[in-house]
Order: C-alpha cells, then structure tokens, then sequence
C-alpha cells in the first residue's frame, strides 16, 4: 500500500473572548440530540448552541441548540473546520467544567478536544479521504512558574467564583 501525502490545516475558532467552546468527537448522527438532552439537563440556565459534521450518507452539519446565535457561530465553525464525526458546541452562562461530566457520558462521544474560553486552534490533518482532527492549539505558552504569590492568587480566584469552600 502506497503512502498518501497528509496535510495539517490550523482552523482558527471564530468567537467571542467571553464564549466558551467545546470541540470533540462522536460517531452517529444520534449525537446532536443526545448532547441537547445532555446540556439541556445540566440546568436551564445554560445557552448553547451544537453542530456535528455527519461523516457518510448526506455528510450535513447537523445543529441543535436553545440559542440562536450559538447555533449559527457552532454550524459556522463546524463547516470550518470540516472533519467528519467531529463536534463544536458553544455554552453562555455556564462553563465546560458545568456540562463536560455530562457530554463525556453520551455513549456516542468518543473524546474532547479542548473545553476552553481561550483562543483556539483545530489541527486538521486533510487527506484523499477527508478531514479529521488531530489535536488542537489552547491559548498561548506558559511566561513562568507558579510562585507562591501566584499560588494563594489562584486559590483567592477559586473561591470569589464560588468553585472552593
């Protein structure tokens, strides 16, 4: 079997600093509303707006959600990026860590990606049979160390938001 050439495109996330975003992999067109129904169920708070790109048979991006302008930016994004059975879910008033236990739990997820408010990447590797996700790039490098300093400012930071007792 002949080797194929592989490229890597770098997809930037197109979104608001304030919005979280939320990227993974699933494998049935199921997805879309069992992560409605997951999301849906972690309070009625919560806005959100989901695309998933079907891999076969109509190959649509597929979309849900009880936001319309997170549905939009999520089907934006997801035709971005393009890669088969991958999934981008936007949550406003609400974060990652308040929905991730929930979507891992949708028996068609396979993984996450990245769960951030950070500026984002996708690395998509693109051969003759497609696009898929390879990794992702979150925010920027590290500038140092955690002092101690910095060490008590991150606890002081947990609690104001009401994270740690």
């Amino acid at each position: 079997m002949a080797a194929e050439t592989v490229s890597i495109e770098a997809v930037a996330v197109d979104k608001p600093e304030d919005l979280n975003v939320i990227i993974g992999q699933s494998h049935f067109v199921k997805t879309v509303e069992d992560l409605h129904e997951a999301l849906v169920g972690t309070g009625p708070h919560l806005r959100f707006g989901l695309a998933f790109c079907e891999a076969s048979g109509p190959r649509l991006v597929r979309r849900s959600g009880n936001d319309p302008e997170l549905v939009s930016l999520a089907v934006a994004n997801a035709t971005a990026i393009g890669a088969g059975h991958s999934f981008v879910v936007f949550v406003r008033e609400g974060y990652p860590v308040n929905v991730l236990n929930a979507i891992k739990a949708v028996p068609e997820v396979c993984g996450i990606f990245c769960a951030t408010a950070n500026p984002v990447q996708v690395l998509v590797a693109v051969t003759g049979a497609g696009r898929g996700v390879v990794g992702v790039v979150d925010g920027a490098p590290p500038l140092g160390e955690e002092t101690e300093d910095d060490a008590t400012a991150r606890r002081q930071l947990l609690r104001a938001i009401g994270y740690k007792l």
